[in-house]
């Protein structure tokens, strides 16, 4: 259902996906989260090479995958398994912050921001998923996020944060590469970035 083939064209690519509601909110406790939901974001993890992102959402994730994936904190066997797999996915992020990460397979975006993440890009056949909002603003200004690959809920929340908040230089056009949807109402799609 979730076809997502790697070809040529999306090799060493920066592909940002996340989950948005109508309104524009990227919260990410305000999406359905069922086993559809579950199984695109698998499958878009799956087919990566490394993740990209920022502090807040590492932190985030950090907070609950590791001990899912050890068996500390109790969890269906599907997310079990896809904490196992996040655990041994390579993990960048990017933080002026913080400077210490010691979730298996993690490491630290230093230097030039621009240069650090195109020579990830081109050091990941596979191409690197980015699931960070803030950062994808940072990224977008760069002109480095390749595609796109969206999780439309049907909700309007009325609240934020929300996409691209602070903003952009100019309008990004984009084309269309697939559009597919869920049976929960979402629809999952597919852009990258025109011309």
């Amino acid at each position: 259902m979730f076809a997502l083939a790697q070809t040529e064209d999306t090799m060493g690519r920066l592909t940002f996906s996340i989950n948005i509601t109508l309104d524009g909110c990227i919260d990410h406790q305000e999406g359905i989260a069922d086993d559809e939901t579950h199984a695109f974001f698998t499958r878009l993890m799956d087919e990566s090479g490394a993740m990209l992102w920022g502090r807040i959402t590492y932190e985030m994730m950090e907070g609950y995958w590791p001990a899912v994936a050890c068996g500390t904190t109790e969890a269906p066997q599907a997310l079990r398994e896809w904490a196992i797999k996040l655990d041994a996915k390579p993990k960048y992020v990017v933080s002026s912050t913080r400077t210490d990460f010691p979730w298996t397979n993690s490491h630290l975006i230093t230097g030039n921001l621009r240069t650090a993440v195109q020579q990830l890009k081109d050091a990941t056949p596979n191409g690197v998923l980015l699931g960070s909002g803030r950062l994808a603003t940072e990224l977008d200004r760069l002109d480095l996020i390749d595609e796109y690959k969206f999780l439309v809920h049907p909700r309007i929340v009325g609240h934020g944060p929300t996409l691209y908040a602070s903003g952009l230089p100019n309008t990004r056009r984009l084309t269309l590469i697939s559009s597919i949807s869920l049976r929960n109402g979402a629809v999952a799609m597919h852009y990258q970035r025109a011309g």
